[in-house]
């Protein structure tokens, strides 16, 4: 099975992406989202997070309250540099089992599509055989992450400032998908980016 990463800035349309390329057949992993498992109540990783930040970043409910811990590492890079390393070895870790259950399955696809927003930061980008980043300007970003609601427009600017740069990211890519303009444009792209990958069946 091709392994494939998709990796994109802030609100830059990977999920939109994605679900096109699974529309195609691709077996998709949201990173992003294992990452929320790994911290939420009885998660691999909850309770080495509130080790590290303390009882403040819990809601009423007891649970990891993501917008307070989000506030305190997208401004403190050291903050976030811990986070990451409590987490990502993790997520990393999850991805290859659920592929591999994937893989052992009755009628496995023929691609693994992993997406996460820090695959290049964490180096999980060099666990694929094959990575697509998603580019969009970063006004349309910030537009974007404000109109769908959970952040202002400095909290987009902050989490955009800790990832890498975009032109980082596409120069590790194999494909890049501008997703700047329509979404029947972007959906071309990915078709195009799917008979590159030999629809499925190998670069």
């Amino acid at each position: 099975m091709l392994r494939v990463g998709l990796t994109g800035g802030l609100a830059s349309g990977k999920s939109t992406v994605a679900g096109f390329f699974r529309e195609l057949g691709a077996f998709h992993l949201d990173a992003d989202r294992l990452a929320h498992e790994l911290i939420a109540p009885g998660g691999g990783a909850e309770r080495e997070v509130i080790s590290r930040f303390g009882g403040g970043i819990l809601g009423t409910d007891g649970a990891i309250d993501r917008k307070t811990l989000g506030a305190i590492v997208f401004s403190d890079p050291h903050a976030l540099a811990d986070l990451n390393a409590i987490v990502h070895p993790k997520v990393r870790k999850e991805i290859a089992q659920r592929i591999a259950d994937h893989e052992s399955g009755a009628s496995p696809a023929e691609v693994a599509l992993v997406d996460a927003a820090l695959l290049v930061e964490s180096g999980i980008d060099r666990d694929f055989d094959a990575l697509i980043v998603v580019a969009c300007p970063e006004p349309v970003q910030i537009a974007r992450a404000v109109a769908r609601g959970g952040l202002t427009e400095a909290e987009a600017r902050a989490r955009i400032a800790a990832q890498a740069p975009l032109a980082q990211k596409a120069a590790v890519a194999d494909f890049v998908v501008n997703n700047g303009a329509s979404l029947d444009e972007t959906k071309r792209q990915v078709t195009r980016v799917w008979d590159a990958l030999g629809g499925g069946r190998g670069l």
